[in-house]
């Protein structure tokens, strides 16, 4: 890939400095590709069993940006780890942060998906039951104020959860109606 260059002074070539995003693995910087790592997320689709039908544990990120937001909002607890961290650890211990609670049984790995944003989520589904109002999520700064990261979550039937998940975590909904 060329850099464009523009005419300066007495015709001197002046070199254009910038940093193109090629996609979701190669940035050309000012001299050369270089290898950029998506980023990576591990979280847990909780489910139950209720008359017959599968509900899904889902929670509302927190913060002004999604204050007002609810359909294609909502999300499985997730958050980034690193690549050096075991993913399923790092599921739990999401869980964990972002509601307060913990949970144990038979976690079901679900297929990666990657993200509209390029991040590569993992997630495994695990059947198991807390109660939304007791939730009790980590927190942020921003602006100098302080947010929970998680303001809200809540049990979905299958058709309800696809309205108010994240476009990208759909096909989790997908697997865990199949299996």
């Amino acid at each position: 890939m060329s850099v464009p260059t523009l005419k300066g002074g007495a015709d001197t070539a002046v070199r254009l400095r910038r940093s193109v995003f090629l996609g979701p693995l190669f940035r050309v910087g000012t001299k050369s590709r270089i290898p950029a790592m998506p980023k990576t997320s591990a979280g847990l689709l909780m489910y139950r069993k209720r008359g017959g039908a599968l509900e899904v544990f889902l929670v509302h990120p927190g913060g002004p940006f999604w204050a007002k937001k609810d359909d294609g909002s909502w999300s499985i607890p997730k958050g980034e780890f690193e690549p050096d961290e075991d993913p399923l650890a790092a599921a739990r211990r999401e869980f964990t942060e972002e509601t307060g609670f913990t949970v144990d049984g038979d976690f079901a790995p679900l297929v990666p998906i990657k993200q509209p944003s390029g991040k590569v989520v993992h997630a495994w589904a695990v059947e198991g039951d807390c109660d939304p109002a007791q939730v009790r999520s980590n927190t942020f700064t921003f602006k100098g104020r302080e947010y929970p990261e998680i303001d809200r979550a809540g049990w979905f039937s299958l058709a309800e959860a696809r309205k108010k998940i994240l476009h990208g975590q759909v096909g989790f909904l997908d697997e865990l109606e199949r299996s």
